[in-house]
């Protein structure tokens, strides 16, 4: 996998596929993105009009985090969700986790921007989030069906993870209108079984997105 091509920055790729420049920003077959102009994806990633279907806002009340807790926005792109958890948490601390360096730039821009200094980029790569200290959260938004040989990447991601920390995953159901290819797209019940196989129990779900299921997950090591 191209290390530039990752996560919610490649995560966020996928909700493209029903967006205008979509096409012109695929490689055929490959349904894989580049991300070297922060600026220009950001028109698309950050448009107001996702938010009717993505609905950050109850996302993020759902997540029911305290304000001073660690989360890490793995594959963050432009910061949809990283910032608005920035936010969230004041007392805390945002660790916006991309692999394309210009996405990385365009965090710590929009950061100094929007005087969020509790939202700190961070430049991963594909096998490893690079997290500078365990976290309360990990939030993989249309992420999960990117994620190659993944009980081996959850089981390193628990050790991320704060004692009763958590695992939330966002992906894009087999009847949605919006997203990637459907060839490519992972059933929840397969989600739950593959992350049962890497050690983690379903801690919780939502049902409130029309496009997406929303799963939370914790870790028995912990």
């Amino acid at each position: 996998m191209d290390r530039r091509i990752f996560l919610n920055g490649l995560a966020a790729a996928s909700i493209v596929g029903a967006w205008p420049l979509a096409p012109a920003a695929q490689t055929p077959h490959t349904h894989r993105h580049r991300f070297d102009d922060a600026q220009r994806w950001a028109q698309i990633f950050d448009d107001p009009a996702r938010d009717a279907w993505q609905r950050p806002h109850q996302v993020i009340e759902a997540l029911a985090l305290a304000p001073d807790a660690i989360v890490a926005d793995i594959g963050a792109g432009t910061g949809y969700f990283a910032v608005r958890l920035a936010h969230r948490v004041p007392q805390g601390r945002v660790y916006a986790v991309d692999t394309e360096p210009d996405m990385v730039r365009h965090l710590a821009e929009r950061a100094k921007r929007d005087g969020l200094a509790n939202l700190t980029p961070i430049e991963a790569r594909a096998d490893d989030p690079k997290l500078p200290q365990p976290v309360d959260l990990a939030l993989f938004v249309n992420v999960y069906h990117h994620i190659e040989r993944r009980p081996q990447y959850f089981r390193r991601i628990a050790d991320t993870l704060k004692p009763g920390g958590r695992i939330a995953i966002i992906d894009f159901t087999l009847d949605s209108p919006q997203g990637p290819p459907k060839a490519t797209r992972i059933e929840p019940q397969r989600v739950k079984s593959e992350m049962a196989e890497a050690g983690y129990t379903l801690a919780g779900q939502h049902g409130f997105l029309p496009h997406q299921y929303f799963l939370v997950f914790a870790s028995d090591r912990r």
